[in-house]
């Protein structure tokens, strides 16, 4: 990407507000570093919520193919903010919501592989040691920069950073991804030992501490991780001594599900935390019995837990199939919006 090497200053647009973008950074993500709340949600260029429209100035775009961006956006000065880059000092147009304030500034440190370990036959997880601290909430993402990758891959981490571990590391689940460019480098190319850049923490669907209702979290697939890390802040939050956590874990065939190791490893297991897998697919004659629930995990949170939906918060993560579904549900029960959390991945 073009760059000469400075910081340029970027102007919001009918504001006062200005804030600085160094060489390699882009829009969105120099505006987080800064402490303003520019509107987001994938960060890799897929869904379009961080748009803005460039009134002055000139931008490199990372990745022209984005599919976030179309050419009704380009015939009107508008870019993505995760994949835009200032050539020079620029004005925008964008309207910060204070929904999208950061927790944490988000900041670049260096990462070192220091142990990986399998999950299921397709999720494993990887640890890595920091060069500098990366305070996060639970349930949030970083953006890791793989060699021989184009732009950066969003994995959520699935630790906390609660003093309870070393706020220097980050534990990352990841589910590779049949011919996954990112997923194979990580599981096939990446040896222990390696360095790379991470970028974080990013992410909205973090653990509110503040609300008292009961929590469930549904996961599946890759969306263990940041579901895993919900529960381990809940057990970890003197304030949320009282909530009750359920875990529901969602996978294709038995041998898919996890999770329940984890959750039985906190204090609290049983009386105030638990676990329930369901699976859409019961293969006859496979070596792992099932007797838990059958049928996709949207349907069997609707059984489980029926009109008690309303009453909880609800933190999901998982497949864009699976979320759109489960969105479909919750908005069916007349679940208040605002209970429910979770970042859109592609």
């Amino acid at each position: 990407m073009h760059s000469d090497g400075h910081a340029h200053r970027i102007t919001l647009a009918a504001s006062d507000q200005t804030y600085e973008c160094e060489a390699g950074d882009v829009m969105l993500r120099s505006a987080l570093r800064a402490g303003i709340a520019f509107p987001y949600e994938c960060n890799v260029g897929a869904c379009g919520n961080c748009k803005f429209e460039l009134i002055e100035g000139d931008v490199d775009v990372a990745w022209p193919e984005a599919p976030g961006w179309t050419a009704k956006d380009r015939e009107r000065r508008r870019y993505l903010g995760c994949q835009t880059a200032p050539r020079g000092d620029c004005t925008i147009k964008m309207r910060p919501s204070a929904h999208y304030a950061p927790k944490h500034a988000p900041r670049r440190v260096n990462g070192t592989l220091t142990e990986r370990r399998a999950i299921t036959h397709d999720i494993e997880e990887f640890r890595f040691t920091l060069s500098g601290d990366m305070p996060f909430e639970p349930g949030q993402y970083a953006l890791l920069k793989l060699p021989g990758v184009n732009g950066q891959r969003a994995y959520s981490m699935s630790n906390i950073a609660d003093g309870i571990e070393k706020p220097r590391e980050l534990h990352f689940q990841v589910r590779r991804v049949a011919n996954g460019l990112g997923t194979g480098v990580l599981f096939d190319a990446l040896e222990i030992g390696a360095c790379i850049d991470i970028d974080g923490p990013y992410g909205m669907a973090y653990l509110r501490r503040d609300v008292k209702r009961d929590i469930l979290c549904i996961a599946g697939g890759s969306g263990l991780a940041p579901m895993i890390s919900i529960a381990r802040g809940v057990a970890a939050e003197p304030a949320l001594d009282g909530i009750k956590l359920h875990f529901l874990y969602g996978g294709r065939t038995p041998r898919d599900v996890c999770g329940r190791d984890m959750l039985e490893a906190l204090p609290g297991w049983a009386e105030r935390l638990h676990f329930q897998a369901a699976v859409s697919e019961v293969v006859p004659d496979s070596e792992t019995a099932w007797d838990g629930h059958v049928g996709f995990v949207h349907t069997v949170a609707e059984t489980l837990f029926g009109d008690n939906l309303r009453d909880m918060e609800i933190y999901f993560a998982g497949p864009p199939a699976m979320g759109t579904a489960i969105q479909r549900a919750l908005i069916a029960l007349k679940v208040p919006f605002e209970q429910v959390h979770f970042d859109q991945f592609y």
